[in-house]
């Protein structure tokens, strides 16, 4: 925490769909105060009462009245992605999951009335790539026109850039697709793309904070020298292993199913990856693989799951983070996979809030 006292650390956050707490975590790093928290399945929020006990939980999105919850400087929310994702049915914002984005925008309404307009000042949004393109791209217009208040023409491109920015009745907009594989000291080895949206509500910093660069503090996440290599290691030191050298690839366990499906060689063989390419993205509903095999023993080599502690580590988290709940209860590892897949990547959101402690 050694930057924390250069920032205000009376900034307050709020986070909606809170998952296992990676917004409180990078907030709290930078200064801001983890004050609420909305999740409806156990596991998670069990692992974030363990992390930030003093955090209050306030249960279900639909039955919040933003009015009558205390108020904070940040809203944070990373709404149901299942209808918008590429690999979903691809109902869009009107699906059953994903039009609860629609029960955000009536909190920070609420809040907003029962507070005069002073809070939250900020609202940050992260949802899947497939935002762009769902219901033929209306869908992310409808949330560009959510938050102005205003009408937004679609692009004279018909698509949605991949960063962007628009202002209305005097709320400043900006969304910048970010890659977990480009973000952290050192890079996140998976290839994890999403939308991340920063509204602004009075003023003009959503840009600053947004795409300024800056240089993100390191931080421990490690618990002791008896660290495991990081499943990223795709060749290591022939010296550490008596001159046999280990090859790590990612497997794209999707891919190659599709790929066997068509007859489609190529693709098949495309599955296992190259060496040096990142992981997959982690899926919530998926197990995530990898194969590994010694140089010059390929016919020997197999094909093993990830453990939840590397898929941690693909996120930026600190070890162990999902390991346990309150009360030192254990987490099952169907339980930490399923959150991890759903989570958002560290150096990602701790880009946002630095920017944000920054800014205000």
């Amino acid at each position: 925490m050694e930057n924390k006292n250069k920032f205000n650390t009376n900034l307050k956050i709020g986070s909606l769909f809170d998952g296992i707490g990676v917004f409180p975590l990078a907030a709290s790093r930078y200064g801001i105060i983890p004050t609420w928290a909305s999740e409806v399945e156990k596991a998670p929020i069990s692992i974030t009462k363990r992390h930030f006990p003093n955090i209050l939980h306030i249960g279900d999105i639909t039955k919040i009245d933003g009015g009558e919850i205390p108020p904070v400087h940040i809203i944070t929310f990373g709404s149901p992605c299942q209808n918008l994702s590429n690999i979903g049915k691809r109902e869009g914002l009107a699906g059953s999951k994903s039009n609860l984005f629609y029960q955000v925008l009536r909190i920070i309404e609420e809040m907003r009335c029962a507070t005069n307009g002073v809070y939250p000042v900020i609202a940050v949004w992260e949802n899947v790539m497939g935002a762009f393109s769902s219901n033929n791209r209306m869908d992310f217009k409808a949330v560009l026109e959510s938050f102005t208040n205003t009408e937004i023409p679609m692009p004279a491109t018909g698509g949605w850039a991949n960063a962007g920015m628009v202002r209305g009745n005097n709320v400043d907009v900006c969304w910048r697709l970010l890659d977990a594989r480009y973000w952290g000291k050192p890079t996140l080895a998976q290839r994890r793309r999403r939308i991340f949206l920063v509204a602004d509500f009075r003023g003009n910093r959503a840009r600053e904070i947004l795409f300024k660069a800056r240089n993100l503090q390191s931080f421990l996440s490690t618990s002791g020298e008896g660290r495991l290599s990081s499943p990223d290691t795709s060749q290591i030191s022939s010296e550490k292993t008596r001159w046999e050298v280990p090859i790590v690839r990612p497997f794209q366990e999707r891919r190659m199913r599709s790929a066997a499906k068509d007859k489609n060689k190529t693709g098949f063989i495309g599955s296992f990856g190259k060496t040096g390419d990142p992981f997959p993205t982690l899926l919530a509903g998926s197990v995530n693989f990898f194969s590994f095999w010694y140089e010059g023993k390929e016919k020997d080599g197999f094909i093993r799951q990830l453990t939840p502690l590397e898929c941690e580590r693909l996120m930026g988290l600190p070890e162990g983070w999902t390991a346990f709940g309150d009360q030192e209860k254990t987490i099952s590892d169907y339980a930490r996979y399923k959150a991890l897949g759903n989570s958002i990547a560290v150096p990602c959101a701790e880009y946002i809030m630095a920017g944000i402690a920054e800014s205000l």
